[in-house]
């Protein structure tokens, strides 16, 4: 049986060298395996939100007031610290956090390995992490995302777990929340070995609470309650009508993951068959993870990331009671898996991005800077791309018609949108009028025929001026 055992103690001459080697072969690692990051201005309607959001936090703006989303504030003040230091122009900036934010977890994981398993399970924990990290669609693993920031978080608060830092372990819990609300579910295996040693539970809790009281305190804290977790019922939980849809999504990303974790799954279900594995902690963390994933029925490829740390941290253990050619299988699997994932973001097309580049530049040529205008559709980043102020703080149709989530059955209209949106909208565009509104529907459900509100505002005062790629422009009449 193998149990998660701290490995012997180390000299403090040898802890120096083992680090000074490994943590370059990791960087390196790091930063080949988010090539694909950098040749694309953008990945996803994400990277393009948070983008958004950041001009307007750094132009004065206030986080669920006058722009909002329903996650939150970590992300949104990572992309506006980076904005402030280089411009807000690229992306380049927050992908090259990214990066260090894979390496940190790598160097946390390979950490927690080396101290149960020993030298060589640590370098196989980092390496097959930041191998298994890309094992997703790229516009999922390759995107600046939420979830990548998030990993970190959850990766220290099980190191500091493990090392009784308890505080520290409730800090950790509270970053990853406040990275996005399902990083939280590192809380249950962080209170499983809590409870194990019988105490710290207060110093636990208080490193917890405090982080995100004071999140709540510097944004506005009915806002921080009712975006981050009273608001989001309708689309956390309705999926009436699109079950084959999110069914399907759902079992197209866990086969894409299976791709990309083929080193990790052999060794796991090896040791299944022939021994207990330990390491219940570890376990837990797995089975949170994936309840993060299953929570709301949503099944973006991005939330999978989630599941990569724990699996790889488990896939070390068992390879340590395994024959040492299964380690040289392990590996050599994952590097060819990472190759393939590699070639597919680096050219694979991205249709989406070319139609809100297009979009970006109509919606340029049509308006002045300064001039507010308003993307019907679900493309935010088509603001940032044309350089354009938003008509209003809902970024996105969804937060309107609860078409977020990719909702495609019924339950997607005016009556079913965020509580009170539709009487703060109104209010916006009647203060400021948008001098261009953009119908970017497309034929989804949430267009102008099936929203009376929307329709009413083009009919009072718009008139079609162009088409580009299905998008119909509509200029305000003087």
């Amino acid at each position: 049986m193998l149990v998660a055992q701290p490995a012997p103690a180390r000299s403090a001459v040898a802890a120096p060298g083992y680090w000074r080697r490994l943590l370059p072969l990791l960087a390196t690692l790091a930063c080949v395996t988010r090539v694909p990051s950098f040749v694309r201005p953008l990945w996803n309607p994400d990277e393009g939100y948070l983008a958004v959001q950041a001009r307007i936090l750094a132009h004065g703006g206030a986080l669920y007031q006058t722009v909002v989303d329903r996650k939150p504030p970590l992300v949104p003040w990572l992309y506006e610290g980076a904005f402030a230091l280089c411009g807000s122009g690229s992306l380049t900036p927050v992908r090259v956090l990214a990066v260090l934010a894979h390496l940190l977890t790598a160097a946390l994981l390979a950490s927690l390995a080396r101290r149960r398993w020993g030298d060589t399970a640590g370098r196989t924990a980092g390496t097959l992490y930041l191998l298994a990290s890309v094992g997703l669609n790229p516009e999922d693993a390759q995107a600046a995302g939420f979830e990548v920031f998030m990993l970190p978080c959850t990766a220290a608060a099980m190191w500091c777990a493990d090392r009784r830092r308890w505080g520290a372990a409730g800090a950790a819990v509270a970053c990853a929340f406040l990275a996005k609300q399902t990083g939280g579910a590192v809380l249950l295996p962080v209170l499983w070995l809590c409870a194990r040693q019988r105490g710290g539970t207060l110093r636990l809790l208080a490193g917890l609470v405090l982080p995100v009281l004071g999140a709540a305190a510097l944004t506005d804290p009915a806002g921080f309650l009712f975006w981050t977790v009273t608001g989001s019922g309708a689309y956390a939980t309705t999926f009436t009508g699109s079950e084959l849809h999110v069914l399907s999504r759902g079992l197209t990303n866990t086969a894409i993951l299976m791709a990309g974790c083929a080193g990790l799954l052999p060794p796991v279900l090896r040791v299944l068959r022939i021994a207990r594995t330990g390491a219940a902690d570890l376990w837990l963390w797995l089975a949170a993870s994936a309840g993060a994933v299953l929570a709301g029925f949503h099944f973006f490829g991005h939330y999978y990331l989630q599941l990569v740390p724990p699996l790889v941290l488990l896939a070390t253990a068992a390879l340590q009671i395994l024959p040492r050619e299964r380690l040289s299988a392990a590996v050599l699997t994952a590097c060819c898996s990472c190759a393939l994932f590699l070639t597919w973001g680096l050219f694979a097309p991205r249709a989406e991005l070319t139609h809100a580049q297009r979009l970006a530049h109509a919606v340029a040529d049509r308006t002045r800077p300064g001039d507010r205008v308003l993307i019907w559709g679900m493309h935010p980043e088509t603001y940032w791309l044309a350089d354009r102020a938003p008509a209003s703080r809902y970024l996105t149709a969804g937060l309107l018609t609860n078409f977020s989530g990719g909702r495609d059955g019924p339950q997607v209209g005016e009556e079913f949108a965020v509580d009170g949106a539709w009487t703060v909208f109104r209010r916006e565009t009647v203060r400021r009028p948008p001098v261009l509104i953009v119908d970017d529907s497309r034929g989804r459900p949430y267009g102008p025929a099936r929203v009376p509100t929307l329709r009413r505002l083009l009919a009072d005062g718009y008139e079609e001026t162009g088409k580009v790629d299905g998008a119909v422009l509509y200029a305000r009449m003087p």
